[in-house]
């Protein structure tokens, strides 16, 4: 024998895998030889043995007695693992973190020898004499192991998620066995980047470097003694929590870098907590980090500890998720806020390094989104500029690229609002705009004002605004919203109550929670229109309905204060509206129906270019036609519609048309005199 067997191996994680290969085929040899007899009537039998059995003697094993075979490929094995200090093989790791020695591996190779070979399976169904069955089964395995209690070693290697029943249904003795697929092919060394679509894999060179996040201050002097407390084990689960899209990821990549680890994503939802059964062996396999981006919609869920994994374990999570389980015992959290000013001038200015101070720092000020978000918009507005012909980004580009990305992200949740114009277009009273230029100044200083008040106020504060528009029904409350959101320019979108409100208990709470933290984290404003019927006043509790219908208001009042973006509530019932919402909310700005003056503005704004209606027709409509804005605007349109009809310019013939049908609309006389010459528009 060779006094240094398999020096001609590379140390490679695919040599090193051969060597168990044929470890367990020396095994399989005696047993077979006894089953036939001698090699020659097992040769003769499957003559594909005969090959490999030559290869078993090509590494050194010139002994005849098989029986001897194994301890010496053990120990041949051992010998040039100890030569390959300090290179990482998959199956020492599974080793070392599950406790299996040489006949537990050899064993878990041998389940899967067909995977190698399909000749095998023609062997274990003959062995068997299970017709059909190609794969070993348990009782077979057992007993060809049986030196070795190969019954244990089956448990262990089912119990660490190596190993699974093909056909649980069969009884035990028959049961057949084999690797998860995933969990073979890193033992192999062949593990893809993108095996499924709810897991990927990072090597450690892919990984973003520590040092280089874009991290607040205190926050990044905490993340700074992370590496040494996880690989003394002072620290299990690492929970870092925030918006979606905000570095939560990143973060976790970080840390296994400077761990020297890659990373194991893994998108689980609450219904998908069984397939964590194959993440601790492929955490194991592949020298990586394992990080759960946990999708449970605000809910709190029970995590389980990872089979055959004993190391640091990462967990990006929502805001508002609980987490309960083995991995909660000895948790750290850190929650990533949305960036400050500082933090996202720093992204831009990685982003676009050639572009002047105040560009950047105008769209810094300007777009209050997460660093992930940032970036999907500066590579649209990129190939807006290119479209172009602009070598520069210009804020007009970025715009287009922030509402593209809204529109992506929303379009199922709530509906966009396109908005235009200038506060010079609605016509209110005095009172009612200003308390609109208070709400438009509230919203441009919303970062700002936490630094401004004193410190028992100013950790009560957030970025978030939140506004109740209170009025009859057509006074204008929704257009001062779409005009809010023209001067602050910002996308507007309205919530869809009839896509939000559910029967089954909890929905309505998840599909609000998924929309508010959609909005924040684009930073958009949300119209909750005609609120009342959210918001409604908390009953008595007569049944379970109204239980749980406090249970839905109880939870609106938790998160509107939490809530960090723009929200407007209209309603023309704020008698309805919980007396506890109004308290939370930041501006009230009541909307009340027009005054003649106001009224007379309304027609002029509504009335085209060149209209014939006189100026004493309108004063006499403003003041003797008591409409509310809404109305106001129906008539206009009717009226041009008429005109239109004709082949006339808008006159006040069709305007007194318009207006006598918007009276009938409410059962209502119209105080205009009747003129019979209109008839004709008139009914």
């Amino acid at each position: 024998m060779s006094k240094e067997p398999f020096a001609h191996l590379p140390f490679t994680a695919e040599a090193h895998f051969r060597l168990y290969f044929y470890g367990a085929l020396v095994q399989i040899f005696e047993k077979v030889f006894d089953v036939f007899d001698s090699p020659e009537a097992a040769f003769e039998e499957f003559p594909f043995l005969e090959s490999y059995f030559g290869e078993l003697a090509a590494n050194g094993l010139d002994q005849t007695e098989v029986e001897e075979a194994g301890e010496w490929w053990e120990a041949a094995l051992r010998d040039w693992e100890g030569r390959a200090e300090g290179h990482f093989f998959p199956l020492c790791a599974l080793a070392r973190a599950t406790g299996l020695d040489y006949a537990g591996l050899t064993l878990l190779v041998a389940v899967n020898l067909g995977e190698e070979d399909r000749r095998f399976g023609q062997l274990f169904e003959t062995i068997q004499q299970l017709p059909g069955q190609r794969r070993p089964v348990r009782s077979l395995l057992s007993s060809w192991w049986e030196a070795k209690n190969g019954r244990k070693l089956l448990v262990d290697l089912q119990a660490a998620g190596l190993v699974e029943v093909c056909n649980p249904e069969a009884p035990r003795p028959e049961q057949a066995l084999q690797s998860p697929p995933l969990v073979w092919d890193a033992i192999r060394g062949e593990f893809p980047d993108h095996p499924t679509n709810r897991l990927e894999y990072r090597p450690p060179h892919r990984l973003t470097n520590l040092a280089d996040l874009i991290l607040p201050g205190d926050l990044r002097d905490r993340v700074t003694g992370l590496p040494g407390l996880l690989a003394a084990g002072q620290v299990q689960t690492i929970v870092v929590r925030g918006p979606r899209h905000n570095g939560r990821f990143t973060l976790l990549e970080g840390l296994a870098r400077q761990l020297g680890r890659g990373v194991l994503k893994g998108l689980i939802s609450r219904t998908e907590i069984e397939a964590l059964g194959q993440v601790g062996p492929l955490a194991v396999l592949l020298n990586a980090l394992p990080v759960l981006v946990l999708e449970t919609g605000g809910e709190t869920v029970d995590l389980p500890a990872l089979y055959g994994y004993h190391g640091p374990v990462g967990l990006v999570m929502s805001q508002e998720s609980g987490l309960t389980g083995p991995l909660a015992e000895l948790a750290l959290t850190f929650k990533l806020p949305m960036p400050d000013y500082l933090s996202r001038l720093s992204h831009w200015q990685r982003i676009f390094p050639a572009q002047t101070g105040p560009e950047l720092e105008s769209l810094a000020r300007h777009f209050r989104m997460t660093g992930g978000n940032i970036r999907r918009v500066a590579n649209l507005a990129q190939s807006y500029a290119r479209l172009e012909g602009s070598a520069k980004v210009s804020m007009a580009h970025v715009r287009a690229s922030r509402h593209a990305l809204n529109h992506r992200q929303l379009e199922n949740l709530a509906t966009h609002i396109p908005v235009s114009g200038d506060w010079s277009h609605l016509a209110v009273g005095p009172a009612t705009l200003t308390e609109l230029a208070n709400l438009e100044n509230r919203c441009r200083c919303r970062e700002q004002m936490p630094a401004i008040v004193g410190p028992a106020l100013s950790g009560q504060l957030n970025a978030g605004v939140r506004a109740l528009f209170s009025g009859p029904s057509g006074t204008g409350k929704t257009l001062a919203a779409c005009l809010l959101a023209a001067a602050l320019q910002m996308d507007l979108y309205r919530l869809d109550l009839a896509s939000v409100v559910n029967k089954y208990i909890g929905e309505t709470e998840k599909r609000l929670q998924e929309i508010f933290a959609r909005a924040e984290e684009l930073d958009i404003i949300l119209l909750l229109d005609e609120g009342d019927a959210l918001l409604t006043r908390r009953t008595s509790v007569q049944n379970s309905n109204d239980r749980y219908a406090n249970l839905e208001t109880n939870y609106l009042l938790q998160r509107l204060e939490s809530y960090e973006g723009i929200l407007l509530v209209t309603t023309n019932a704020g008698d309805r509206i919980d007396s506890a919402f109004q308290r939370r909310m930041d501006v009230v700005v009541e909307f009340h129906l027009p005054d003649p003056v106001e009224r007379l503005k309304i027609w002029e704004l509504h009335l085209p270019p060149g209209h014939l209606a006189g100026p004493a027709f309108l004063f006499e409509v403003a003041n003797r036609c008591h409409l509310s804005g809404g109305q106001i605007r129906n008539a206009v349109l009717h009226a041009a519609l008429l005109a239109l009809s004709e082949g006339n310019p808008l006159g006040s013939c069709h305007l007194e048309a318009a207006i006598w049908r918007e009276y009938r609309k409410v059962g209502q006389n119209c105080p205009l005199r009747r003129n019979p010459a209109l008839a004709y528009l008139q009914e």
